[in-house]
């Protein structure tokens, strides 16, 4: 079977409709873009706005609506710093220590980004604590008022 007639089928071996088809190719462009990083991504959108500048817009916005055009996401893209050198040096005790560097950091980070909670957490619950000390000194500094007159 040719890679475009399997392209075009579902797991269970069913045609896909020309939605499904049309976004399964976008799926396997953004995938070969993203492998090749963010120089092929902006290739590919200069090429839209050559052919197409609605097509070429339209590339820009996803780009910028990803985050590809950004540094905030890089790590949660496959073609990330670390993606792009997964495949190893070749020299295993290199690699070793470079999988374990960078599961180290993952760690600290992680433990970092807890510390911060905690601190937003304590910093919340002080804020609280002062406001409600103020309030109960509001309230006992304030004489009680009159009873309404029944009577009247």
């Amino acid at each position: 079977m040719t890679h475009a007639a399997h392209a075009a089928r579902t797991d269970e071996g069913a045609p896909r409709t020309g939605l499904d088809a049309v976004a399964g190719w976008l799926r396997v462009a953004e995938e070969r873009l993203d492998a090749m990083g963010r120089p092929a991504w902006i290739a590919a959108m200069v090429a839209a706005f050559v052919l197409a500048w609605p097509v070429g817009l339209a590339l820009l916005f996803y780009m910028i609506w990803s985050g590809r055009m950004g540094r905030k996401n890089c790590r949660n893209r496959s073609w990330s710093r670390r993606a792009a050198c997964a495949e190893g040096t070749g020299n295993a005790a290199f690699d070793a220590y470079r999988e374990a560097t960078l599961r180290r950091l993952e760690e600290e980070q992680a433990a970092f980004e807890e510390f911060l909670a905690r601190l937003r957490r304590a910093k919340d619950q002080a804020e609280f604590d002062q406001f409600m000390a103020e309030r109960r000194a509001a309230a006992a500094s304030t004489p009680a008022a009159p009873a309404p007159d029944p009577r009247a």
